[in-house]
């Protein structure tokens, strides 16, 4: 499958010491993304870079800086992450967004009283530049490459994958229903009454589904729209060309119908199109179709990633962003985030693998780490003190195991820890070895910076340290010089749009262990 023989987007060439520019394509829609501390306050976030027209519920959670022409400064289709262990700055100082301010709807939100309650791709004449776009993202032979990492030891099929025989244990996850359903004041959409909003959605690695609700609200899940996104990546990622043509026929593809049916308020036609998904995907599983297809994988694309990851998010952290709010100004807890462009970024210019270790230094609800297990397959660890956060990290891990299951893909294993990673031996002892290491020290306080070089000892020799601040001191009598004798630096330029307390650019460090 062609998919899967895609190069990174970011192949970069960089000079010791030397800054570069990153090149990385320009985000067609600026949103914010939300959330991280920093385990010692810091934030790294993952955001999403999804073409889908639409905006996701993670993108519309917190408010964002604007431009004084009134645009969005941050990052596209995507969100940020929390983390205590890289930090932003005080409040007042560096702009970080407050994590606890919900983001607003995007300005063409509709609401459903009058068409759906997201932007959707009109039913246009067939020559129109619209249909063309609709085309080429559904067509296999003319699918927008997605950035995509081959790695020949990668083992993508989840071990407890249904293959259409047997039973089968039901996964744990948090359905849409729970977080966006009429009980929490959702209306109904597409003209369905309030006794037919409820569905259900099958994935290519179980044969349990997902129960969702055809309802809109604000912050909330859109049934709609997330059902279609799970249609066209099943087809696109699991599917040879032929073999989804039934899901993306230009003109009577379940997914063309299923948005010609969103678009005219059919909701009668969207769900008989959904019944017809579910049914044909069972078909291919019990053929044995989606195993064979999923052991021929060696990575995951990024857009699967993302939206993995935003099912995640939008079902655990993003009902309870409220509380993370809490953070201390002028300490190293504060919050921001590194979006999830900057953090694939981040894994192409370490070449991390499968069978590498990363760990991230105050990982806040642990976007970053899951991004790592998921996308790289690597062993991952986080590390974050602030109570709230851990308790939303841990709510996250416990659904994206469950929705990995679902999808059929097996994620790196994942380690998260409680406290000061100064002083967690669990996470001291995954430092030796580990090979990628994530710290925003954005904000942090020079006495903690030179704690982590004190940790920096004991790293094996070649591990890199990805950094928003170098450790290497500029005055040459400076009293710590321990950090210019151990790392060798490499200072980079990331572009507007990686981080989410600002939308311009800015730099970072690779530090690697001499």
């Amino acid at each position: 499958m062609s998919i899967f023989n895609q190069k990174s987007k970011f192949k970069v060439k960089t000079e010791v010491r030397k800054v570069k520019q990153a090149v990385a394509p320009t985000p067609e829609r600026k949103i914010a993304t939300a959330h991280r501390s920093n385990g010692h306050g810091s934030a790294h976030g993952t955001p999403r870079g999804s073409p889908t027209p639409s905006l996701t519920l993670a993108a519309k959670r917190l408010q964002v800086p604007q431009n004084s022409n009134g645009n969005r400064r941050s990052p596209s289709d995507t969100y940020s992450r929390l983390s205590p262990a890289s930090s932003s700055s005080p409040a007042g100082s560096s702009g970080l967004l407050n994590p606890g301010r919900k983001r607003r709807a995007p300005a063409n939100s509709r609401s459903p009283a009058t068409a759906s309650p997201v932007p959707v791709l009109s039913d246009s004449e067939p020559g129109s530049d619209d249909d063309d776009d609709w085309r080429d993202r559904l067509d296999p032979s003319k699918r927008t490459k997605r950035a995509h990492t081959e790695d020949p030891d990668r083992r993508v099929r989840h071990p407890k994958l249904w293959a259409g025989e047997g039973e089968e244990e039901k996964p744990r996850i948090v359905h849409a229903v729970d977080v966006a359903s009429l009980e929490d004041r959702c209306q109904p959409v597409m003209k369905l009454a309030r006794d037919e909003v409820g569905v259900r959605l099958r994935y290519p690695g179980s044969k349990h589904m997902e129960r969702y609700e055809l309802v809109w609200g604000k912050d909330k899940i859109d049934g709609a729209q997330d059902i279609m996104k799970v249609v066209r990546l099943m087809a696109s990622v699991y599917l040879t060309s032929a073999e989804a043509k039934p899901f993306t026929d230009h003109n009577n593809g379940i997914y063309r119908r299923l948005e010609k049916s969103k678009n005219t308020n059919d909701g009668a036609g969207f769900k008989a199109a959904l019944a017809d998904y579910n049914e044909q995907l069972l078909t291919l599983q019990k053929k044995g179709i989606i195993a064979r297809n999923i052991d021929a994988m060696r990575g995951v694309p990024r857009e699967l990633v993302e939206f993995i990851l935003d099912q995640v998010y939008d079902r655990t952290v993003a009902p309870k962003v409220e509380l993370l709010a809490k953070y201390e100004n002028g300490s190293d807890n504060v919050y921001g985030e590194l979006l999830h462009p900057f953090v694939s970024d981040i894994f192409d210019r370490t070449k991390l693998s499968s069978d590498k270790v990363f760990v991230d230094l105050g990982s806040g609800v642990g976007n970053v780490t899951l991004q790592a297990a998921l996308e790289r397959g690597c062993e991952s660890w986080g590390c974050e003190m602030m109570e709230n956060a851990c308790n939303l990290a841990e709510a996250q891990k416990k659904e994206f195991t469950a929705r990995c299951r679902l999808w059929g893909i097996a994620p790196g294993k994942v380690y998260l820890e409680r406290g000061d990673f100064r002083k967690s031996e669990r996470t001291m002892a995954a430092l030796k070895r580990a090979d990628v290491i994530l710290v925003n020290n954005q904000a942090f306080t020079s006495e903690l910076n030179d704690n982590l070089v004190n940790m920096f000892l004991d790293l094996k020799i070649g591990c890199k340290i990805i950094s928003l601040k170098t450790f290497v001191h500029g005055s040459g009598n400076s009293e710590n010089d321990v950090a210019s004798s151990i790392l060798e630096v490499e200072h980079h330029r990331y572009p507007e749009g990686y981080v989410s307390w600002t939308g311009a650019s800015g730099t970072f460090c690779i530090s690697t262990r001499r």
